[in-house]
């Protein structure tokens, strides 16, 4: 799934290539992802893009007062076309889910797509007026590079939990996900199941600052990177996510992993836990 990291790659991206193009046709080839529909999307065809932005982990264009906002969720991605096929796509065909027609003040003629792999279809479009009025943008927390460390130890303060529930809790803290809470919690040598309620004023300061190396240095390795590269950039950076069975880059000892029903996360004994395993929650084992 993109996370803070690629979405404000992505947001770049469009700054980058987007801004000042004017929206002409809109192809949508799967009309479930269209979670809005006042205004209709088509409201949004021959208004200039002035912003790109990210909200957590939610892209967004605006154009002519109006934004169109995607969350990619865990298959979804956007593509970069410079030269589309003018032929409109054919409904429910291929991971396509919805095309962006382009024409660019030098009179160039892009789009972007906006595609799923997968079979569980999760990615959402919204067009709003305000990113506001977008549900999971109006719950979200501060978001994770904007949050001050007093402001950090206040919100874990209030939250009863794991640290990897904590990070992942979008009303908590927004744009962190599944890898890079693995990454943080790495770094900072601190158990997945570790509470909230046993951090020391220290410990808290660790994983503040360990947040936002993770984060910033990820976001500085996704900095002018071709969108079709971000995900490869983004496996190339990771220790310990993704990586079960693997040695760890710290101490060499092994990467395991705890799973659930649809999803799972990483982490070194060594580094994290004393040398302790985490039961793997698919033998239905407890965790002391």
């Amino acid at each position: 799934m993109p996370e803070l990291p690629e979405v404000e790659a992505l947001a770049g991206f469009l700054r980058e290539h987007a801004l000042g193009a004017v929206i002409g046709r809109i192809d949508v080839a799967a009309l479930s992802v269209l979670k809005t529909f006042d205004p209709p999307v088509t409201d949004l065809q021959g208004k200039d893009i002035t912003a790109a932005a990210r909200f957590g982990k939610h892209l967004g264009i605006e154009a002519g007062g109006l934004w169109l906002i995607t969350h990619l969720s865990r298959g979804g991605w956007l593509r970069w076309a410079d030269t589309p096929s003018s032929a409109p796509p054919k409904p429910g065909k291929g991971p396509l889910a919805l095309r962006v027609h382009l024409f660019t003040p030098e009179g160039l003629t892009p789009a972007f797509d906006l595609t799923e792999a997968g079979t569980r279809k999760r990615l959402a479009v919204w067009v709003v007026r305000d990113p506001q009025e977008v549900p999971g943008i109006a719950r979200l927390g501060p978001d994770a590079l904007a949050v001050t460390e007093p402001e950090f130890a206040e919100l874990l303060a209030r939250k009863s939990s794991r640290l990897k529930t904590a990070l992942v809790d979008q009303q908590l803290l927004a744009g962190i996900g599944n890898a890079y809470s693995d990454e943080i919690l790495h770094t900072a040598k601190l158990s997945p199941f570790a509470t909230t309620a046993s951090l020391t004023p220290e410990s808290v300061t660790l994983l503040w600052t360990t947040m936002r190396s993770v984060l910033l240095d990820a976001v500085a390795r996704s900095e002018g990177q071709d969108a079709a590269r971000l995900k490869g950039e983004k496996r190339s950076g990771m220790r310990v996510h993704a990586r079960t069975g693997m040695p760890c880059p710290v101490c060499g000892d092994t990467v395991r992993e705890v799973s659930y029903v649809d999803r799972s996360f990483q982490y070194c004994p060594t580094c994290q836990t004393g040398g302790r395993i985490l039961a793997d929650r698919r033998l239905s084992r407890l965790v002391k």
